[in-house]
């Protein structure tokens, strides 16, 4: 009886022993302690007791750990400073990409400043001498390439009409409009018959290879079209061009076809077709190289259009020039306006008729004043019949 007694005391006395000792014993936290990063929220960590008996008991208090404040918090993961300083870096880099991208809409601007600069301080600009021209369009026409493929001028040849009208805006209502305004030159302002000569000479020769530019910046879908119809109209220009100015001003003009020829292939065919070989074989290399084309294409533009008339700044300061200016001027704005309204009434009910008639406004407004310029100064003896080619060159361009 004894023993069963003292048995029975020794075991009441190991299970209170045992649950005094589990009250102490701390269990590892299921889930991960979360911390506020906010200063004025504090985070309350709960503690949970291991208990060996099988039901809760509600007379054993839970604890609750002493709110910590941030300043307390532990330090920060590095994992994490890790992970976003990538991000932001990345962020950064999408960022510059996007203005370079971007730097195309600067063009206008970049262009006034150009000529503004050319009349106020003409020796900045009279390094870009005649012998950069060619290379300086034909990177114009590399960048339109690279961003274009082969597929874009299939589709383009499969618009007839489109470049039919393209061609008789360039080859017929601008010819017409530079005659017109050689009469208000000549007969109407009393200048000399070389000024009308140079104004004929301007509306004679091709569409500009400035214009396909200006068609990739405002419609780019529309850039392997207006690159058909300069080539073609560049192409004719070598037996067009003479022929006009044989019928407008009655004298032959020659031309040197291989030379023409040459240049042509120099300044459109090659750099276009090296930029497709590029895109088509070497995406990769496009990729790299294709943010920072706008703007190095909108500084060449620029130039392209400052040059020539920091050649001509003294007479552009005379009354000559001035009247120079405003006839080319005149006759600039009336071509744009013609090609844009003959294009929408053609194409009035097509899908991207005003597309159409922004890129038809481009051919037939911008001449390859450059070429004008070089045959002025090559074929006429008086130096006045280069002035409005060379004021063509800026207005043209910007």
């Amino acid at each position: 009886m004894n023993t069963a007694m003292i048995s029975g005391a020794a075991k009441q006395f190991h299970n209170i022993h045992s649950l005094r000792l589990s009250l102490f014993r701390l269990s590892k936290p299921k889930s991960p302690i979360m911390l506020s990063t906010n200063n004025n929220i504090s985070s309350p960590i709960s503690i949970r007791f291991n208990s060996p008996f099988p039901y809760r008991n509600s007379n054993i208090p839970s604890l609750n750990c002493a709110s910590l404040d941030s300043s307390d918090s532990l330090p920060p993961d590095p994992s994490q400073s890790q992970t976003s300083a990538p991000t932001q870096v990345e962020q950064n880099s999408i960022s510059i990409l996007d203005i370079l991208k971007q730097s195309n809409s600067y063009l206008p601007h970049v262009l006034i400043a150009s000529i503004l600069l050319a009349l106020i301080y003409p020796r900045s600009l009279t390094w870009f001498t005649s012998r950069y021209y060619a290379p300086a369009l034909g990177f114009l026409m590399f960048a339109v390439g690279v961003n274009s493929n082969e597929n874009d001028f299939i589709e383009a040849f499969k618009r007839p009409a489109e470049i039919a009208t393209g061609y008789f805006g360039q080859f017929f209502v601008k010819p017409l409009l530079g005659y017109l305004f050689c009469l208000i030159a000549v007969t109407a302002l009393g200048l000399p018959t070389t000024v009308g000569a140079g104004i004929v000479l301007v509306a004679c020769v091709s569409g500009a290879q400035l214009s396909s530019y200006a068609t990739f910046l405002t419609d780019p879908h529309m850039a392997p079209l207006s690159i058909v119809m300069t080539s073609l109209s560049t192409a004719s220009a070598v037996f067009v061009t003479p022929l006009l100015l044989l019928l407008l001003i009655g004298k032959k003009l020659p031309i040197d076809v291989k030379g023409m020829v040459y240049s042509i292939t120099q300044i459109v065919v090659v750099p276009i077709a090296v930029g497709l070989l590029l895109n088509r074989f070497f995406p990769r290399i496009c990729n790299v190289i294709r943010p920072f084309l706008p703007p190095l294409s909108v500084l060449v533009a620029a130039i392209c259009a400052g040059a020539p008339l920091a050649f001509n700044v003294e007479t552009m300061k005379s009354s000559l020039g001035v009247a120079i200016l405003f006839l080319v001027v005149a006759f600039h704005l009336s071509s744009f306006i013609a090609g844009y309204f003959l294009s929408g009434f053609v194409f009035r009910d097509s899908l991207d008729a005003k597309a159409l008639q922004r890129t038809i406004s481009y051919e037939t407004g911008m001449q390859s004043s450059l070429l004008a310029l070089a045959l002025a100064n090559k074929f006429f003896e008086d130096p006045v019949v280069a002035i409005p080619p060379a004021i063509s060159v800026s207005f043209s361009a910007s």
